[in-house]
């Protein structure tokens, strides 16, 4: 039976998501404000808007395209998948959601000299970054790879428990790793990347056959 992921959107077109996550041998439902459902296997949480600062105790200081509602629904999906030991994936908003669930803060504007590195009008950017020796992103892609971007917030204060496991200009935190629960995030884009983002989703979903019980893959 195929791996089910619950995929946290923005109510968007969820298309690439749903394809890297078939391709990697799953079985993706993508939903907008979804419930907390441990009878998927894992979750995906989505790139979108920014996270209102109201959730990590500040001010709003260049935040846009807030939705509160979506991040009451995603940290509550948090609470449920990290308590019943389900894998979860962050990508882009999902690995800054990720990291105000468990407490860190945001930048909530890159600076003007940072900023074109990560977000351009026509689209993602491509830029290098340097892999944490012996984490995941090390053994996926190297000590240094080239990732896409399309953001303007960033972590700021590293929640809880969380690893970084990738940087790029400036030190912006580009993947990070829980110490102790199946949490993975990324703050690029790898169900847009036409070589090399596979990998992670073909990563993760090993992980949740893993920790369903189907045994070493």
């Amino acid at each position: 039976m195929k791996v089910s992921i619950l995929i946290s959107t923005g109510g968007g077109d969820a298309s690439r998501y749903l394809e890297a996550v078939e391709r990697a041998g799953g079985q993706g439902s993508a939903v907008h404000l979804p419930q907390p459902d441990v009878r998927f296997d894992g979750l995906i949480l989505a790139g979108g808007g920014d996270v209102h600062p109201s959730c990590f105790h500040s001010f709003n200081r260049g935040s846009r395209d807030i939705d509160l509602a979506r991040d009451r629904a995603e940290l509550a999906l948090l609470d449920a998948f990290t308590a019943a030991r389900r894998p979860v994936l962050g990508i882009c908003r999902g690995h800054q959601v990720a990291n105000v669930w468990a407490g860190g803060t945001l930048v909530q504007d890159l600076s003007k000299a940072l900023a074109p590195f990560h977000q351009q009008p026509q689209g993602d950017c491509f830029h290098p970054v340097c892999t944490k020796r012996g984490s995941r992103m090390g053994e996926w892609y190297g000590a240094v790879c080239s990732v896409n971007s399309n953001h303007h917030q960033a972590v700021d204060r590293v929640g809880r428990g969380l690893i970084p496991t990738a940087w790029s200009e400036g030190g912006v935190v580009e993947a990070m790793e829980h110490r102790s629960l199946p949490l993975w995030t990324v703050q690029f884009h790898p169900e847009r990347m036409e070589a090399g983002g596979q990998v992670v989703f073909s990563q993760f979903i090993q992980l949740c056959r893993r920790l369903r019980g189907d045994g070493e893959v």
